[in-house]
C-alpha cells in the first residue's frame, strides 16, 4: 500500500461524534435565539445528525445529554438511531442546572443533595447501557466563588466519593470520561480546575477513567497539544469536546479560531500511533445555522486530520535529533500550508458521502422540508 492510499484509509476511518445539544435551541445568558425548523426533541436531533453524517460520512455517532434527551422508552430511542445508520455515542449527565446545585453537586455539603447527584449519575449509566452507550462524559460545575465558602479538602473527598461509587458499578464496557474547566461558574476555585487534578481523580477511580480534553476548557496561552501528547503517554486520554474560543470557553465551531492548534492537536495524536480517541464536537451554534456550522466543524476535523498524516515523519525526527529548530517547524508548516480539500472530497466520494457536504446540504431542501414539516406541526399542537 503506497502512502497515499494509507492516508486515504486513515481518513476514510475518522469518526467524529456530533452532540445532540448542538441541533437544538441555544443562546447565551442575555436570551435563547431559536431558528426555523429546529428539532423538538431528541428523535428529531438523531434526523438532523442522520443528515450530518450522510453528507460526510464521518459522524456516525450522537453524543446525548440527561435529562434534556430524557424518554419514556430508551430501546425506542436506541432503535430510532439504529434505523437512521446512527448509534449513541457519549452519555453526559447534568449536574449543573438545577437549583439545587447552587453550591455544588457531588460536592455539595449537603448529604442529601449529594446523595441526589450521585443517584442521577447512576442512572445515567443504566441508560448508557439500554442505549448501547459506552461512556459517560462527566463535566462538573462544582466549585466555590469566595475563599471559607466550603472547605476544599472535604470537597475533594466527596467528590471521590461519589465518583468511586459510580466507578463501581460501571459495566466492563464503558468508561468514565472526567472533564476539567480552570473557571465558570466558579470563580474562585474549580472542583476539577485542570488536567492533572483530573488525571488524580482517574488515577483514584481505575484504568476505565480517562480525562476529556475540552479545547475551550483552558486559560489563554495553554499548550493544549502538549496536554495531549502526556495524556496519550500515561493512556489516559479518553477523547475530546472540540470546540474553538477567542477569549474563554466560547464554544464557536472548531478551527474557526485557530485552525494551526486543531493541527497541532492531531500531529500529536498520529505520533503517539495509538487509535484515536473519542473526538466528540461540543458547540453552541448560536447565530450561525445549526446543520451547516455541524458540517462544517467535521469538515474542519476531516481538514485537520489530513493535514497531520502528511507530516514527513522522518524528516521531522532527523531535525529534531539534528537540534535544527527552523527545519522542524518547517516539515510542520509544509503539511499544514497543503490545501487538502481535494483529498478530503475525493475520500468522502468513495465511502459514499458528498465531496461538496456543504453546498449539498444548501441545494438539498432538507433544511426547507424540515421547516415546514416541525413548524407545521408546531402549529397544529398550538391550535
Amino acid at each position: 500500500m503506497t502512502n497515499q492510499e494509507t492516508i486515504e484509509h486513515a481518513l476514510a476511518d475518522l469518526r467524529i461524534e456530533t452532540p445532540s445539544w448542538g441541533y437544538g435551541d441555544s443562546g447565551t445568558r442575555f436570551g435563547v435565539f431559536p431558528q426555523e425548523g429546529r428539532p423538538r426533541n431528541v428523535f428529531e436531533k438523531l434526523e438532523d445528525a442522520a443528515e450530518v453524517q450522510r453528507l460526510t460520512g464521518a459522524a456516525p455517532s450522537v453524543a446525548l445529554h440527561f435529562p434534556w434527551d430524557k424518554v419514556d422508552a430508551y430501546g425506542e430511542l436506541r432503535a430510532h438511531a439504529h434505523a437512521l445508520g446512527l448509534r449513541i455515542g457519549a452519555v453526559n449527565p447534568n449536574l449543573f442546572q438545577d437549583p439545587d446545585y447552587k453550591l455544588g453537586s457531588i460536592t455539595n455539603p449537603d448529604p442529601a443533595i449529594r446523595r441526589r447527584a450521585t443517584d442521577h449519575l447512576l442512572e445515567c449509566v443504566e441508560i448508557a447501557e439500554t442505549l448501547g452507550s459506552t461512556a459517560q462524559s462527566l463535566w462538573l460545575a462544582d466549585g466555590t466563588n469566595y475563599p471559607g465558602q466550603d472547605n476544599l479538602m472535604a470537597r475533594r473527598e466527596r467528590l471521590l466519593a461519589s465518583l468511586r461509587e459510580v466507578y463501581a458499578v460501571l459495566p466492563a464496557d464503558q468508561e468514565l470520561l472526567v472533564e476539567y474547566k480552570p473557571f465558570e461558574p466558579a470563580f474562585y476555585a474549580t472542583d476539577i480546575p485542570d488536567w492533572g487534578t483530573a488525571v488524580l481523580i482517574c488515577q483514584e477511580l481505575g484504568p476505565r477513567a480517562r480525562v476529556l480534553v475540552d479545547l475551550g476548557h483552558h486559560l489563554p496561552g495553554t499548550n493544549v497539544e502538549q496536554i495531549v501528547a502526556l495524556l496519550a503517554a500515561q493512556d489516559r486520554l479518553g477523547g475530546f469536546h472540540f470546540n474553538n474560543r477567542k477569549y474563554a470557553d466560547d464554544d464557536l465551531i472548531v478551527g474557526s479560531v485557530n485552525p494551526f492548534e486543531l493541527f497541532l492537536i492531531f500531529v500529536e495524536l498520529v505520533a503517539s500511533d495509538r487509535p484515536l480517541p473519542r473526538l466528540t464536537i461540543d458547540q453552541s451554534h448560536n447565530v450561525e445555522p445549526k446543520l451547516a456550522a455541524m458540517v462544517r466543524s467535521v469538515l474542519n476535523l476531516q481538514e485537520a486530520y489530513a493535514k497531520s498524516l502528511l507530516v514527513d515523519r522522518a524528516a521531522l525526527q532527523v531535525a529534531q535529533l539534528a537540534g535544527d529548530v527552523l527545519r522542524g517547524h518547517e516539515v510542520l508548516i509544509d503539511a499544514y500550508s497543503t490545501d487538502v480539500r481535494p483529498l478530503c472530497a475525493r475520500v468522502r466520494t468513495q465511502i459514499g458521502a458528498s465531496a461538496e457536504p456543504l453546498e449539498e446540504l444548501r441545494s438539498s431542501g432538507y433544511l426547507e422540508r424540515r421547516a415546514t414539516e416541525r413548524n407545521s406541526e408546531r402549529m397544529q399542537l398550538k391550535g
